[in-house]
């Protein structure tokens, strides 16, 4: 989906509508489907996605796609400045309770009436979700979301206080919305020690990330690069390749050094930060 073609937000016929607060609320036509305990709590082709500043989008359900009789009412919600008042619940399968399980906003403000009633289900409350009749992981996925995946014959070259990492004239190049270039070298062109690390990481996009960390000089540097062994789709020219975090090394390309970008992933303890971990 584009968003300046069609039924994008700024095409001809736009299917969304934008409430206050730059809050954008879409349609997903994408048959979601989310499992507990061997049940199915919830399976739509009637989703509504909304996309909030500063955070992944969150899709809601129309109340008749979901197993309400599967919800207990759980804690007071915590309003918001954009939706209004949220109601929470909990959600019983046998056994299982899982708390905060699911939330919905009954009365939101002008503008966001589409999601009046409409019950989102938090990701990490299902054991598994499908996206039709695919596996999705980590959350669910943006439409607008791209992720390109390109052969590249340019010279790049990652080094870290003037150690080399790893120098390539075959890297593999991911564009991918909101990020800077990643660059994704063969394992034969990396020039140091990968230490495996017991972090992993999923990404709705890529699929499931493995890491490595390395040790430059005296320095120990936890997590600085990762693998995907099993890609999705749209990575599969990265499998099994090694990217460094660009926030963290020097990067030359064709003997240009690229400036540093900030960001979280900047912090050499940024997987200790549990906001990495997506909530719906």
């Amino acid at each position: 989906m584009s968003l300046t073609m069609g039924s994008g937000p700024f095409g001809h016929v736009p299917a969304g509508v934008f409430a206050p607060g730059n809050v954008l609320i879409d349609p997903y036509p994408r048959r979601m489907r989310g499992v507990l305990a061997g049940e199915t709590v919830v399976d739509s082709t009637h989703g509504q996605l909304v996309h909030e500043p500063g955070r992944l989008p969150r899709c809601f359900f129309p109340p008749s796609d979901v197993r309400t009789d599967l919800l207990v009412a759980g804690p007071a919600g915590v309003p918001s400045a954009a939706l209004g008042e949220s109601q929470v619940w909990d959600l019983r399968v046998g056994d299982r309770l899982v708390e905060r399980a699911a939330i919905a906003y009954p009365a939101p403000p002008p503008g966001a009436e589409r999601i009046a009633g409409q019950i989102a289900l938090y990701w990490r409350a299902m054991d598994q979700w499908f996206e039709e009749d695919m596996p999705a992981v980590a959350h669910v996925r943006d439409p607008y979301h791209r992720v390109d995946a390109l052969p590249s014959s340019r010279h790049v070259r990652v080094s870290l206080d003037g150690v080399t990492l790893a120098e390539s004239e075959e890297a593999v190049v991911i564009y991918e919305t909101g990020l800077v270039p990643r660059w994704y070298f063969p394992r034969s062109d990396v020039r140091v020690a990968l230490e495996p690390s017991t972090y992993s990481s999923r990404c709705a996009y890529k699929g499931e990330a493995s890491y490595w960390s390395v040790v430059v000089g005296d320095t120990p540097h936890v997590n600085l690069a990762w693998t995907y062994t099993e890609p999705r789709h749209d990575a599969a020219l990265a499998k099994d390749r090694v990217a460094f975090f660009n926030e963290r090394v020097d990067l030359d390309v064709d003997g240009v050094r690229e400036q540093r970008p900030g960001g979280p992933w900047a912090d050499p303890d940024w997987w200790r930060d549990k906001t990495f971990e997506s909530d719906l």
